[in-house]
């Protein structure tokens, strides 16, 4: 999450609604700046030189891969059509890309992230796929809201969307937090850390994060009056 104060929010308000393919490319953009101090990213890209750039085009590509599952992109927006956060989910037992697409995307990959940075993002793949748990659920690889309105509750209405889809439906959510001061964040919408993977090489560390659905609520107790006089 960024320090810097957040922006006010537009005036006209804004909606949550699925993404739209002609913005893959702001979406990417958007990502793309969420995501510049990334310490995962940093480790996959060295060197800041353009690295913003490839981050744009890694998240465009990973929006390609989730496109065949229905609302998996999913936006908050102006009316007028200004993105303001953008967040990945993949349903239960929808999660894990098919060995053919991914070999499809391999030269796009090698594109991101060159020769050297393609290892390590392969390295960080096999950690979060050996650590990814088999209850069916629903998955967040990523989310992202533009750097100047981080702290304005933008990122916590995207993701609220779907978290109360989970609670009427009885299903656990997980996600992996590239960055520990993004922890409370999750925890304040129901996720809790349930391990850490730390990257070789002296790489950074990732935390899995599981959100059990919350009860649904129910009528209140009854409540005794107080005794007294």
């Amino acid at each position: 999450m960024s320090t810097r104060p957040p922006m006010p929010l537009p005036s006209d308000g804004y909606g949550i609604r699925c993404a739209r393919p002609a913005e893959s490319g702001a979406i990417a953009a958007l990502l793309a700046r969420a995501f510049a101090d990334d310490p995962v990213m940093a480790w996959m890209i060295p060197g800041a030189a353009g690295r913003e750039l490839r981050i744009a085009r890694y998240f465009k590509l990973a929006q390609r891969q989730q496109r065949p599952r229905a609302g998996a992109v999913r936006v908050a927006a102006t009316g007028e059509g200004r993105l303001l956060a953008a967040a990945l989910w993949s349903g239960p037992g929808r999660w894990d890309t098919s060995p053919m697409r991914e070999l499809a995307a391999l030269p796009h990959y090698a594109r991101v992230f060159g020769v050297g940075g393609l290892q390590r993002a392969a390295q960080v793949q096999n950690a979060l796929h050996e650590a990814h748990p088999d209850t069916p659920h629903w998955y967040l690889p990523t989310v992202g809201t533009d750097p100047g309105l981080q702290g304005t509750g933008v990122g916590s209405a995207l993701l609220r969307q779907q978290l109360t889809d989970c609670d009427r439906l009885g299903q656990p959510a997980y996600l992996e937090s590239s960055k520990a001061a993004n922890i409370p964040f999750y925890e304040k919408l129901g996720f809790r850390v349930t391990g850490e993977l730390p990257l070789p090489e002296g790489g950074p560390a990732i935390w899995p994060m599981w959100r059990e659905p919350a009860p649904a609520a129910g009528p209140a107790p009854h409540q005794e009056p107080a005794a007294g006089r």
